[in-house]
């Protein structure tokens, strides 16, 4: 059964499918699946896009069988652990989730200086390189605005920057391996995102505080949970957005 409710909306609104697809970034084809294909959705990203330019509410467009209590439950049993703070996180959390890897390995941070300084993760990066699992790091541009932000948000002005760039430095060596890339992002993080195939730790940011002290999420993703699914989506639209370095002083000559 086609989305009828969406059909609908498109041609009240006056645009045709390829004006919509445009708008979203997505190409027209995908937009006729999501209202040929039955139970077809977009991510929950053009979902809430698709509904505001066409202006209606999402739950109108497409509407969610399940209930609440059914959405509740599977995302209580998404959430593994929760961390007080990510200095009571077991030193080897990172290392164990990443060791796992086979698909995903992704590291979202503006620096994750503390991980750099580890040399489990570094052989551990060398090992998923030669396996041939792609390995994504998104660390902040230096001289970005949501970095110098980030910076006085947590008390340490300057030294936000100063530690992305420190953080560069100690992962040199890896620009080189194969499947490894490095993308620096002028993102607003509201989480530092660590990323291994179905599993992820999700270390808030909070203001005011260091991220050391802030909560950390271990989720995992199961059949019918939302929660794992929405942290990886922030984690592909930073992806797209940010851009490629070569060297770990790549980012000299951009500014904020």
């Amino acid at each position: 059964m086609a989305n009828e409710r969406l059909r609908g909306a498109i041609v009240e609104s006056g645009l045709t499918l390829e004006q919509l697809a445009e708008r979203l970034g997505v190409s027209p084809k995908t937009v006729e699946r999501w209202i040929s294909e039955h139970g077809r959705k977009p991510y929950r990203r053009f979902q809430y896009a698709a509904a505001s330019i066409l202006r209606r509410e999402v739950s109108y467009l497409w509407p969610d069988e399940r209930t609440s209590e059914e959405v509740t439950a599977s995302s209580d049993s998404e959430l593994v652990k929760l961390y007080p703070h990510r200095s009571v996180v077991p030193q080897d959390a990172w290392t164990k989730l990443y060791a796992n890897a086979t698909t995903h390995f992704d590291v979202l941070v503006y620096s994750g200086f503390w991980l750099t300084e580890d040399p489990r993760f570094h052989r551990l990066v060398r090992e998923k390189s030669a396996a041939g699992v792609p390995v994504r790091f998104m660390l902040g541009d230096p001289n970005s605005g949501a970095v110098a932000v980030r910076g006085n948000d947590e008390g340490i002005g300057s030294a936000m920057a100063a530690k992305i760039r420190n953080a560069l430095l100690n992962y040199a060596p890896l620009f080189r391996l194969p499947g490894v890339e490095f993308r620096l992002h002028d993102t607003t993080l509201y989480n530092s995102i660590y990323r291994a195939d179905n599993e992820l730790l999700a270390n808030g940011h909070v203001y005011g505080v260091g991220a050391y002290l802030a909560p950390v999420l271990h989720l995992q993703r199961v059949p019918g949970g939302e929660l794992f699914d929405t942290y990886t989506e922030s984690v592909e639209r930073v992806w797209e957005s940010a851009r490629h370095i070569t060297s770990p002083t790549d980012y000299e000559g951009t500014t904020a």
